[in-house]
């Protein structure tokens, strides 16, 4: 049996420290655990990211609020804690969610030379993008979230939780929908 559903609740409640699109009070939270080299995640957070555009044109914005933590699996994506610490960077710029995007469109390509590149695209001042990378700035952030993870039984990303409780269905669009809508009610 795979231990990783093992724990159903999230121990860490989300909070305005968290990366949301949406708001706290919104009907139903979802909180994504993700690794930015980790395919399963990218096709993950589009199915999310579908599903969030179709909520709120039939209930308005402030019904799922989506919040991402990171969960960077080092041991078998090379680049994925680098990504992270990379999206952290650009949000010390605001530009959290472009670069959150952005490098999950391209996760085959999250070398630091590409890093440089996103930022750069993103007009991010490049020498304090490039200081925060190379000093490891944002790494407590990055580990805050995965010990959060590990609190809720997370071992592996993706990993999703809906108002709290673990996400045990499959991942395509009309099973994570009715759940969604019917964590809801």
């Amino acid at each position: 049996m795979n231990d990783d559903r093992s724990h159903s609740s999230l121990l860490v409640p989300p909070s305005t420290q968290d990366w949301m699109q949406g708001v706290l009070s919104a009907k139903v939270v979802l909180v994504m655990y993700g690794d930015y080299q980790d395919p399963r995640s990218a096709d993950v957070y589009k199915l999310i990211k579908g599903i969030k555009r179709e909520l709120s044109a039939f209930f308005g914005e402030d019904y799922l609020c989506l919040i991402f933590r990171h969960f960077p699996q080092a041991q078998i994506h090379l680049h994925a804690q680098r990504a992270a610490q990379a999206a952290e960077a650009a949000a010390a710029q605001g530009q959290f969610w472009l670069m959150h995007d952005t490098l999950f469109a391209h996760q085959q390509k999250l070398e630091n030379g590409y890093l440089i590149e996103y930022a750069n695209d993103l007009g991010l001042d490049i020498p304090q993008f490039l200081k925060d990378l190379h000093k490891q700035v944002h790494i407590d952030r990055i580990n805050e979230d995965i010990e959060s993870g590990i609190h809720s039984g997370v071992t592996a990303a993706p990993a999703l939780f809906i108002n709290g409780n673990r996400y045990t269905g499959h991942w395509n669009t009309t099973e994570l929908l009715a759940a969604i809508v019917t964590a809801s009610h």
